[in-house]
């Protein structure tokens, strides 16, 4: 069985989302940057483990992700799930888990990188908007896309609305794919990333019109 741990440092919706959602592998862990985090509660009603490494008290962002790396070789880590982890990275953590941690992006990668997705969606007049789950790399928001969900942005619509409508998608495709990567119809390898055997050249697309 894989396991799996989830790095969080909010509320902890998309967390709730993969623990409901009973999948294939174990979460043993969560870790957290900050100790007030509801996203904590979640887990522990859940009876999932948890860590609680504030940022604030490491000296640089490597010397943060360090321990949170000794952790997950503690926890004996198959796949580290980013789920509103609201921390940049280090090169040599991302290093270290490439092919094994993954990300979901409120938008319809490669476009709108970065923060504030949804006012730029809108800001630019897209028809369509959505979410990507997406393999970590050292290139912010740019490693191998995995799913998509997407939608159609309504007329007069709002970014409190928009981003409403995201997140419900975000609870969906998020543990599909975590499900895909647990029963291995979705495995990084050597070779390029492979869905069904097949390489995988284009994100799966999970549509709400």
């Amino acid at each position: 069985m894989m396991k799996i741990a989830v790095l969080v440092s909010g509320s902890g919706s998309n967390l709730q989302a993969l623990i409901d959602a009973n999948l294939s592998g174990q979460i043993v862990g969560v870790i957290c940057n900050k100790p007030e985090a509801y996203a904590l509660e979640r887990a522990q009603n859940a009876g999932i483990q948890t860590a609680i490494i504030e940022h604030k008290q490491y000296p640089n962002r490597e010397a943060f992700d360090d321990v949170m790396h000794q952790q997950l070789c503690d926890w004996n880590v198959d796949l580290v799930v980013l789920a509103g982890f609201m921390r940049i990275l280090s090169a040599k953590f991302v290093k270290a888990w490439e092919g094994k941690m993954i990300n979901i992006h409120p938008s319809l990668l490669p476009h709108y990188k970065g923060m504030h997705t949804h006012q730029r969606v809108l800001n630019t007049g897209d028809v369509f908007h959505g979410c990507t789950v997406h393999y970590v790399t050292a290139e912010l928001d740019g490693g191998q896309a995995l799913a998509q969900g997407v939608l159609k942005v309504a007329q007069n619509e709002h970014v409190e609305t928009l981003a409403k409508r995201v997140h419900v998608l975000e609870h969906v495709i998020y543990p599909q794919v975590v499900e895909w990567i647990c029963t291995q119809t979705i495995q990084h390898t050597e070779h390029g990333v492979m869905y069904r055997d097949q390489p995988m050249t284009e994100p799966v697309q999970f549509c709400k019109f």
